[in-house]
Parts: structure tokens; C-alpha cells; sequence
């Protein structure tokens, strides 16, 4: 993995926490540790890892708003069945499509899924082939 940590502040935790426990567990990635409003996923304990919660960040500014400035996170899969299950659980827990499972052509070709979360941020599963 590619990040140390990352946060993404959702506006309903309770739900974003059931979309993301159950959309990342297919790529071994599990929370770790929860709070009343923030949780960690990761592989393991430390880094990587992935900050989700509904408490607002001190260093964001008073017009930052979860859900209004989304971000693009790709989270690395073992194969492609995790690609597949990461996107069926996703929508079964509320995310929208934004591009099925299947081959994605740029530099490499990769194997890919995408899903726009309860907050609009667009979060893909993907494997280089």
C-alpha cells in the first residue's frame, strides 16, 4: 500500500462504518479500532491505514463540509474476486456504481471497481494484471 493514513470525514458514521467494514473486509483490510464516531481499518495495527469518522478535523476550516469536497482512494485487491465482492458489498450497503468490476486500461492494465460512498467520495478496488 502506497498511503501511511488517510481520514475521510463522513457526515453518518453509523452507516459509512457499515458500508466501509463490509466493502473493505473482502481485501483484508478491517477495522482495527472504533470510537463512538471514528473507526481505523487497515491490514493490521499501524500504517497503513484509513481514519473514517464524523468528528470535523481541527485543521479543516469552517466551510469544509464531509461530502463537499469528495476524494478519489484506491484501495489494492488480491485478485479479482475481491475486486467483485468489494463492489457487491458496497452497493448492498448503500455506495453507487460508478464503473463495475472489469479491465481498466492506462500505463498498466488493472482490474478495477468503483463506487461513490454515502458522502460522494469515489472509492475504487483495483489489482495490476
Amino acid at each position: 500500500m502506497m498511503f501511511h493514513h488517510m481520514g475521510l470525514v463522513v457526515a453518518d458514521f453509523g452507516r459509512a462504518h457499515t458500508l466501509y467494514r463490509n466493502c473493505l473486509a473482502p481485501l483484508g483490510i478491517v477495522c482495527t479500532e472504533t470510537g463512538k464516531d471514528w473507526a481505523i481499518f487497515g491490514p493490521g495495527l499501524g500504517p497503513p491505514f484509513l481514519w473514517l469518522g464524523s468528528a470535523r478535523p481541527t485543521f479543516w476550516s469552517a466551510a469544509h463540509r464531509a461530502g463537499q469536497s469528495p476524494v478519489h482512494v484506491a484501495f489494492s485487491a488480491p485478485n479479482r474476486a475481491a475486486v467483485d465482492a468489494f463492489h457487491a458489498a458496497a452497493l448492498a450497503h448503500g455506495a453507487r456504481d460508478n464503473g463495475a468490476p472489469g479491465p481498466r486500461h492506462s500505463w498498466a492494465t488493472f482490474y478495477s471497481a468503483f463506487v461513490i460512498d454515502l458522502d460522494g467520495n469515489n472509492v475504487e478496488a483495483t489489482l495490476k494484471e
